[in-house]
């Protein structure tokens, strides 16, 4: 006889079970909850590299295979990343102090008084009862500047300081990736035959994930990793200063749709124009127009799959949310969020919405795609 039938099963045993299971995943959730970011950056970083393991793997066994796709994790992410980060922290040190004494605020003030344009343009605003002083909008763009250099700073350098903490953590980082890329397939199943979900809406949900996680760091990322380093590049031409300090900015912008890098190249656009520098001014406004339709219409496209696109709206409000809740990390949770929710409500309204309405004699809804 079946040990099965000696231990009967009731709906009061299996809810019993499930408190269990439930409190048992709460307090798996809570342990875990520190690691967050190390193991969702594992996981897309995993999904990145395989190719090159799966390359590897025709030569190599498993465990050589990921130990040299960890090594080119190493050296692709994790040594330029400690370069710009100890590059930024000094550039934006220098941007606060600069900011924070009181030749910033003059030379600002003498650019302002000195330029025609600004004395026109200051005129015909008067003529509707707009006055700008010189004076207090230097102080503006001099107190902006400390603000700015001293936020940048101070994240920075505590990344910087606690370079300890940091390679920790990326350590961390590559002992999940190793296992990840020889585990990757026994995860999934494992991960999908605890949903009750229908097959085929269990293996949507996971191509949804894999498809815009692929959309955020190599569609978003690799066109803002391009964006930013050429906005650097054209604030080096141009004499703007602090070339790495306004690429990471701008390279982080880049992700914004609408406004990108726009929020950069166009005050230092008119920054030229401020000191007498037409061509300059125009020529940088040329250049971020050519870059960004590009990059956002040539490029992207190209890297992010049809099924990763997000309705600009949404893309735009999943980042800023995402970016104002989880801080940098939101870049890649927001649009995450977002698309669970859409990948879940598209389950509804595909089969149970339209079971339901058909059930009740009703016809079926036209499908709704936000996307």
């Amino acid at each position: 006889m079946d040990s099965q039938d000696n231990y009967p099963y009731t709906p009061l045993v299996f809810k019993y079970f499930l408190l269990l299971f439930a409190f048992s995943i709460l307090l798996l959730v809570r342990l875990f909850w520190p690691f967050l970011p190390i193991l969702v950056l594992s996981y897309l970083l995993t999904g990145i590299f395989r190719p090159a393991y799966h390359l590897l793997r025709r030569r190599l066994s498993s465990v050589p295979a990921s130990l040299l796709t960890c090594l080119l994790v190493v050296l692709v992410v994790f040594l330029p990343l400690v370069f710009f980060v100890v590059t930024l922290s000094h550039e934006a040190f220098a941007l606060y102090q600069a900011g924070k004494g009181v030749n910033l605020g003059l030379r600002l003030r003498e650019l302002i008084e000195g330029n025609a344009i600004v004395h026109d343009t200051r005129a015909v605003l008067a003529d509707f009862g707009i006055v700008i002083e010189p004076d207090s909008f230097s102080q503006w763009l001099s107190g902006l500047a400390k603000v700015a250099g001293m936020l940048l700073y101070d994240h920075a350098s505590a990344w910087a300081a606690n370079i300890m903490g940091f390679v920790v953590k990326f350590f961390i980082m590559i002992i999940v990736i190793f296992f990840l890329l020889i585990d990757h397939e026994r995860l999934v199943d494992f991960m999908l035959r605890l949903s009750p979900l229908p097959e085929e809406q269990k293996r949507s949900l996971i191509r949804k994930f894999d498809d815009i996680a692929w959309a955020v760091l190599i569609g978003n990322g690799v066109s803002g990793l391009i964006q930013g380093t050429l906005g650097g590049i054209a604030f080096a031409i141009f004499g703007l200063g602090s070339p790495v300090l306004w690429a990471g900015i701008m390279g982080v912008l880049a992700f914004l749709p609408i406004f990108g890098i726009g929020l950069v190249l166009v005050p230092a656009a008119f920054l030229l124009l401020a000191k007498g520098k037409i061509a300059s001014c125009v020529v940088l406004l040329l250049f971020y127009m050519v870059v960004t339709f590009s990059i956002e219409h040539i490029v992207k496209p190209k890297m992010v799959s049809e099924g990763a696109k997000m309705h600009t709206l949404l893309a735009l409000l999943s980042i800023i949310g995402g970016l104002s809740v989880f801080g940098i990390m939101g870049i890649v949770y927001g649009p995450l969020i977002v698309t669970a929710f859409l990948s879940l409500a598209e389950i509804y309204l595909g089969t149970y919405d339209e079971h339901v309405r058909v059930s009740n004699g009703g016809t079926p809804p036209a499908p709704a795609d936000w996307r």
